[in-house]
């Protein structure tokens, strides 16, 4: 006789992070399935589908979530909004979304209004309907009760007004995480991609440290393809690293490699 055995569900990535996990993904910029697919296929544990700064739309979204999961269910499917505003917010939920990530979060009110659009009642204010979510409404039972404690929510700190009032916007119940985003931090200090500066270092520190004291995982964006400042990164103690994209990668291994090329063209 076979006995049939329970299958115990694998935790999420928000369950995994509020465990101590550090977690490691990239981003997706092209809107390519195929790109989206190989690289959940190389083991990351997320991959972040970029629509505020990209050309990809809701559609595209949902359809790189399905590649995602494609190329490796484990590899959890994330979104970069391009904004907290609810009527958008639920609709990317609803494709499969199981993490946001929410730009320009610059006090704890803003901080509210994402959790509030991203939560199932009695937390939030997320409506319910048939979706990919829920596997348009055989799961929604199940979906609906779970969805709250699964999915990922975290503050783009990218911003020095949002330095000043980190910690008024980490003891917002219901934020997870915090991402950095050097560039446009930089950028709002008159500093622009000035990364060694003292001021963003600085800026960097009071975010960790607020980090700690809120137990909220710090997360950054290595942008470029540098897996020795990726561990540094890691080393400083960031637990939620996004190590490069998808655009960045390709191009990054096109110029490098035809340099060498044409220099060797240029030395015959």
């Amino acid at each position: 006789m076979t006995v049939a055995t329970k299958t115990i569900p694998k935790p999420s990535l928000r369950q995994r992070m509020r465990a101590g996990d550090t977690i490691i993904g990239s981003w997706i910029n092209s809107g390519s399935p195929i790109v989206a697919e190989l690289m959940a296929s190389c083991g990351f544990d997320f991959l972040c589908v970029d629509v505020e700064h990209s050309a990809v739309d809701l559609p595209q979204t949902q359809q790189l979530f399905q590649a995602i999961r494609s190329g490796r269910p484990e590899c959890e499917t994330i979104v970069r909004l391009h904004g907290i505003d609810y009527a958008f917010v639920k609709r990317y939920l609803d494709a499969g979304a199981r993490g946001l990530v929410a730009p320009l979060v610059r006090t704890a009110e803003e901080a509210r209004l994402l959790v509030q659009a991203a939560k199932y009642p009695p937390v939030g204010l997320r409506g319910v309907g048939f979706c990919r979510a829920n596997t348009y409404g055989l799961r929604i039972d199940e979906e609906c009760a779970q969805a709250n404690d699964e999915i990922l929510l975290a503050v783009q700190i990218e911003h020095i007004d949002a330095v000043r009032n980190i910690d008024a916007i980490l003891s917002v119940p219901g934020i997870d995480a915090v991402f950095i985003g050097p560039y446009d931090l930089t950028a709002s200090m008159g500093i622009t991609a000035q990364f060694e500066h003292p001021d963003y270092l600085a800026a960097r520190e009071t975010i960790l440290s607020a980090c700690r004291n809120h137990a909220v995982s710090p997360g950054i964006h290595v942008v470029q393809p540098d897996a020795t400042q990726a561990k540094e990164r890691l080393a400083e103690g960031y637990r939620f690293l996004a190590y490069s994209l998808d655009i960045t990668m390709l191009t990054t291994m096109c110029t490098s490699g035809l340099a060498i090329l044409r220099s060797r063209l240029a030395s015959n």
